[in-house]
C-alpha cells in the first residue's frame, strides 16, 4: 500500500511530527512566524485525545507545557526568538528539575520585535546560554520540510530518553515554504518514552542516581508522590545546600548531554562531498540549502568545496568540525546572523584553517552566489 504524499508546508509538518512522536499536549501563544504549528496541533490534537490550550502569554504558556509533563504528557510549546526569551527562566526550571519537553523556535530577526515576518538565525546562541547556570543544551536544526517532522519526532525522543528541554530550531524560511513529504507509517520511527520508576510507591526517589545519569521519572497523579523544585536538592527532591550534592548534580546533569558517549549518541550531521574537500561550507538551517548549490557550482569551476551540516547543533559536533579543519584550507562560514556560530567552528578549528564569514540580517536569505564569493576569497 503506497505511503501518503502531501506538500505542506514546515510549521505543518512540525505539528504532524509531534503528534507521531506521542505529543497529547500543546500549550502555546501565538506568535509569529510559529503560529501555524498552534493551529495545526489545535485541530490534532482532539483527534488523539490530546489536550490544546492558549495561555495569556508565552511564560503561562512553557509553564502549563511543564506542568502537563510532569503529570505524564508528552507536551509541546512553539514560538520564535521574543517568545524564547520570556520562556527563559522556566527553561531553567525545566533544566534542573528535569522535565521532559519539545520547544519549537521558529526565528525570526531581532532583538525585540525585530522583523517579525522576516528569517533569521540569530537564536542559536541563545538556544544554549539564554537561561543562566551551567546546563546542558540539546538544539536541532532541520532545513527540509520532511527533515523537520522526523527531526521533531527525534526531539520527543531526546526529551523523553535524557529527561530535559530539547530545543527545534528552524527560520522562518523553512517554516513557511512548502515541500512534499512522504509521511512515515506507524512504527516506521522510533518512538521513545520515558523510563517510569520500578520501585514501589514509597521507595520512589525523583533524583535517584542508582539507575544512573537518567533517573526514571514518575507522573503526578499516579500512585507516586513527589517533589519537584528549581533549588539544588537531593535524591529525594527537597533542596540541599550540601557542597557534594550540588556538585554532584551540576556535574551529571551536564554530563548526560556532553560525555563523549552520549553526546556521539545525539549528534547529527550530513557531509556532502567532504571526502576530498579543500574549502569548508558550515551551514545549517534554509542557510544550507543555498551552501549546497554553491558547492555544486563551485565543483563546475573546479574548486573542491564540501558541505558540513549540523543537524544537531547543541551539543556541538566538536570533533568532527576540528578533523575536517585540519583537512581544509579554509572554512566558510554563512549565517543570517552577525556571527554566532562561526565562533563556535573558531573554537574548535583552533587556526588549523583560514576562517571566514557570510552574514546577512536585511530579511532577505543568504544566496549561493555570497557564499561562492566569499569561498573564493578565503581559498
Amino acid at each position: 500500500m503506497a505511503k501518503k504524499v502531501a506538500v505542506i508546508q514546515g510549521n505543518t509538518a512540525c505539528a504532524l511530527g509531534a503528534v507521531y512522536a506521542g505529543c497529547n499536549f500543546f500549550g502555546g501563544y501565538p506568535i509569529t512566524p510559529s503560529t501555524e504549528v498552534a493551529e495545526v496541533m489545535s485541530e490534532q490534537l482532539p483527534k488523539v485525545g490530546g489536550k490544546f490550550i492558549q495561555m495569556e502569554d508565552e511564560i503561562g504558556a512553557i509553564a502549563s507545557c511543564i506542568g502537563a509533563s510532569l503529570a505524564g504528557s508528552k507536551a509541546l510549546t512553539a514560538t520564535s526568538g521574543p517568545g524564547v526569551s520570556l520562556k527563559q527562566e522556566l527553561i531553567g526550571y525545566a533544566c534542573i528539575a528535569e522535565v521532559p519537553l519539545v520547544i519549537i523556535n521558529v526565528m525570526r530577526g531581532g532583538p525585540s520585535t525585530g522583523m517579525p515576518t522576516g528569517p533569521g538565525q540569530s537564536d542559536v546562541q541563545q538556544a544554549k546560554w539564554g537561561t543562566h547556570g551551567d546546563h546542558a543544551t540539546i538544539a536541532l536544526v532541520p532545513s527540509t520540510i520532511p527533515e523537520i517532522f522526523s527531526e521533531t519526532v527525534r526531539a520527543f525522543n531526546l526529551a523523553e530518553k535524557y529527561r530535559m528541554p530539547v530545543q527545534v530550531l528552524f527560520d522562518e524560511i523553512v517554516g513557511h515554504m512548502r515541500e512534499p513529504i512522504e509521511f512515515p507509517e506507524p512504527g516506521e520511527l522510533e518512538v521513545i518514552n520515558r523510563t517510569a520508576p520500578s520501585v514501589p510507591p514509597e521507595k520512589y526517589k525523583p533524583y535517584d542516581t542508582s539507575f544512573g545519569d537518567v533517573p526514571p521519572l514518575a507522573a503526578f497523579g499516579s500512585d507516586y508522590r513527589f517533589h519537584v523544585t528549581g533549588l539544588n536538592k537531593a535524591q529525594d527532591g527537597f533542596p540541599t545546600t550540601k557542597a557534594e550534592y550540588v556538585d554532584a548534580e551540576e556535574r551529571r546533569q551536564v554530563r548526560k548531554v556532553e560525555s563523549p558517549e552520549n553526546a556521539a549518541a545525539i549528534e547529527k550531521n550530513e557531509e556532502y562531498k567532504c571526502d576530498d574537500a579543500e574549502v569548508l561550507i558550515f551551514a545549517y538551517g534554509s542557510t544550507a540549502r543555498s551552501a549546497r548549490y554553491a558547492v555544486n557550482k563551485l565543483r563546475e569551476e573546479g574548486i573542491k568545496a564540501g558541505l558540513f551540516r549540523p543537524i544537531t547543533l547543541w551539543p556541538f559536533p566538536e570533533k568532527r568540525v576540528a578533523d575536517l579543519g585540519k583537512q581544509v584550507k579554509g572554512i566558510v562560514v554563512p549565517e543570517m546572523n552577525l556571527g554566532q556560530m562561526i565562533l563556535e567552528v573558531e573554537r574548535v578549528t583552533k587556526g588549523s584553517c583560514a576562517l571566514g564569514g557570510v552574514h546577512r540580517v536585511d530579511g532577505e536569505p543568504i544566496n549561493p552566489d555570497q557564499i561562492m564569493s566569499k569561498v573564493k576569497e578565503v581559498m
